[in-house]
């Protein structure tokens, strides 16, 4: 979007993207985690706009203070919703709730990169602006644990494990609708020292949400619900991105995006997101990849769970 809108893009990544790059587009290839090779390919350049969509550590905003330090006048930093305090005490979400997250590494991370930011903000006038996106997705990605594999058990006839009762609430946006409020900040002075969130209006349970993408897969899903720690318990893994996200309830209020960037929109529907997931899934069976381990574990989970709590 923002090349459609005129902007000269710089693109710094090793090179490795499946996805199309716009014509245009200025590419550096190199590995923006290692300081010595990221200066030498940034040379002297300079940027209205610099924006890191992988810094995740503390560490990382160090290194970004050291290159890009006088070279910008806003730098962008993506952080997480899931830094929001964990589990939410008032709804909806807004930019003023607590952060504290202490089920997930991730999200602890994020927050002090928040911080080290915050105090660079303060005490230097190092223009930053803080972007937290919730559950962001593209046609490539679907938004549960397993992906593909999920699928091939609900085409197969085979039960599908949903967390806790499936009716806690989630907010999915779609990469457009996120790229319309994104880009508004984007130059904007008054982004500057600030933090936003940037996600759709629709909010739908994960009973919903299953049974929208089984809709999208020409199936009728047979659904398990199983709690968030039994099944943290079989799947450390899966189980962190439930107990320190997605069990809990979260919807958001987007009133200040909306108030900076009035143009701000969340206008696609999850179900036609979910048949966008779908048809490129289906398009080419190289992406309909099935994880046999996590299957057999399915399957075990749902035989254990059965067993001792049979219905």
């Amino acid at each position: 979007m923002a090349s459609e809108r005129g902007y000269q893009l710089t693109l710094f990544n090793r090179g490795s993207t499946e996805r199309p790059i716009p014509d245009g587009v200025d590419r550096l290839e190199g590995d923006i985690r290692d300081p010595e090779q990221a200066q030498r390919v940034l040379g002297e350049r300079s940027f209205d706009v610099v924006v890191d969509w992988v810094a995740y550590r503390p560490e990382h905003i160090e290194m970004d203070l050291e290159l890009f330090r006088g070279k910008t006048e806003q730098y962008v930093f993506i952080s997480s919703a899931s830094a929001y305090q964990t589990p939410p005490t008032r709804l909806p979400i807004t930019e003023s709730t607590p952060l504290s997250n202490p089920y997930w590494a991730y999200s602890r991370n994020k927050i002090a990169c928040e911080d080290r930011l915050l105090r660079a903000y303060r005490e230097e006038g190092f223009p930053m602006t803080i972007v937290r996106p919730s559950h962001t997705y593209d046609r490539t990605v679907f938004p549960f644990h397993g992906q593909y594999t999920v699928i091939d058990r609900m085409r197969s006839g085979k039960d599908i494990i949903i967390h806790g009762d499936g009716t806690s609430l989630w907010t999915l946006t779609h990469h457009k609708d996120f790229a319309r409020g994104f880009v508004g900040l984007l130059g904007n002075s008054h982004a500057v020292g600030e933090a936003f969130q940037i996600t759709s209006d629709e909010w739908l349970s994960w009973n919903q949400i299953y049974e929208i993408i089984a809709g999208a897969a020409g199936v009728e899903a047979n659904f398990v619900h199983m709690p968030s720690d039994l099944i943290s318990a079989f799947d450390s893994k899966w189980g962190r991105g439930l107990l320190g996200d997605k069990m809990h309830s979260m919807i958001f209020d987007n009133s200040k995006v909306k108030q900076l960037v009035p143009d701000f929109k969340a206008a696609i529907p999850f179900h036609q997101g979910a048949e966008e997931m779908m048809a490129w899934h289906d398009a080419d069976s190289r992406r309909q990849v099935v994880d046999e381990d996590l299957d057999n574990l399915m399957d075990r989970m749902i035989d254990v769970y059965q067993t001792a709590w049979p219905v």
